[in-house]
């Protein structure tokens, strides 16, 4: 028996309360209620992987998210870590419906793979760096909590703030847009609808924006998934850079996003695609001259240690957004990523992504 065969699949819950409720346009969750996902080898090695599905988000929900892993022992069980594409494939094709289970199975095996060659995940994904500078998102709510949220993001020393707007009215979101500026006039401002608005309300928005002299360095998503003319348009007329986040889910979706320039940079989650798919997205987008942005969804250090490595390694991001273990009030996880103001730090990161449950005998 060689020893990175599968032995093991075992997957559980993984619920983490939130300090506060994270609100985007279509929605908002309080607590995270994720999956942890465990792989081990046949000499003992546990991989760790994670689903974060969000429903506001996409639709991917966690009963689907456990449905889909629910096949992985009968699908995985058995095979060689090491031909991990093979596994991805295998799984993937199994349950495409779910993308935060193919990223939990396929972030499992990897990290299962990679700690059992003392490998760490960062220098897997090509080694390019092992830092990384973070945004801090302002989920939605009032003018008054933004500004509020602002003093204290920028405290931590964090420059670049993600505001979420497309939740309310457009007065609504200029009136919080200029609380941030009035609180973090340093900061680099980055916009996110979520999909929440139309293509002309959110030049409107950008029209007033600029009126008082507030350029946003981003506007992420501003229009519904399946828009790709309005995001075009805005993305020709707006004066700022656009991303395509909730449109850019697959491998097609980023090239017909190439296709039509229908925006200037794409943003990649793990948790949208899986690592395999992700992969040759970011291979199309660079291709076509695209800007790389990384992502999440309500994920612990877990997934966005996994993410962290994913970008640091293969380098050229220009927009980072990993800041949702930010918003956790328990710790169940212990290593990965450290946090020190705006900087991701991965150098002490010896093997895999380095995360594990704190329970004993992990």
């Amino acid at each position: 028996m060689v020893p990175t065969m599968i032995r093991r699949v075992v997957v559980e819950d993984l619920t983490i309360a939130l300090h506060e409720p994270f609100g985007i346009a279509g929605g908002a969750q309080d607590v995270a209620r994720n999956l942890l996902v465990t792989v081990e080898l046949a000499d003992g090695t546990r991989g760790y992987g994670e689903a974060a599905p969000f429903t506001a988000f996409n639709g991917d929900t966690l009963a689907g998210a456990r449905g889909a892993l629910a096949r992985a022992p009968t699908l995985v069980e058995g095979a060689d870590a090491r031909e991990w594409r093979a596994i991805a494939a295998v799984f993937g094709g199994a349950c495409q419906a779910s993308g935060s289970a193919r990223c939990a199975l396929e972030t499992a095996v990897l990290d299962a793979l990679t700690r059992q060659i003392g490998l760490p995940l960062w220098a897997w994904f090509g080694g390019a760096g092992r830092r990384l500078v973070t945004d801090m998102t302002i989920t939605t709510g009032t003018a008054a909590a933004a500004h509020a949220a602002a003093l204290a993001v920028t405290a931590r020393g964090i420059t670049t703030i993600k505001l979420k707007v497309g939740a309310t009215e457009l007065a609504d979101d200029l009136e919080r847009s200029m609380a941030v500026r009035a609180a973090a006039p340093g900061a680099a401002l980055i916009l996110d609808g979520n999909g929440g608005m139309s293509a002309d309300r959110a030049l409107q928005l950008l029209a007033l924006l600029h009126e008082r002299g507030i350029v946003p360095a981003l506007f992420e998503q501003p229009v519904p998934a399946a828009d790709l003319d309005g995001l075009r348009l805005v993305s020709r007329l707006g004066g700022v850079r656009v991303a395509a986040d909730e449109s850019a889910d697959s491998v097609a979706a980023v090239f017909q996003i190439a296709a039509t320039h229908a925006a200037h940079v794409v943003n990649i989650k793990l948790m949208k695609s899986g690592i395999v798919e992700a992969l040759e997205m970011v291979a199309i987008a660079r291709a076509a001259g695209l800007g790389l942005m990384i992502g999440g969804m309500i994920e612990s250090p877990l997934a966005m240690t996994a993410s962290a490595c994913f970008a640091a390694g293969i380098g050229g991001f220009g927009f980072v957004d990993l800041d949702t273990p930010l918003f956790m009030a328990e710790e169940p996880l212990v290593g990965g990523m450290r946090y020190a103001g705006a900087t991701i730090d991965l150098s002490m990161i010896v093997a895999g992504h380095g995360v594990a449950p704190r329970r004993a005998g992990h």
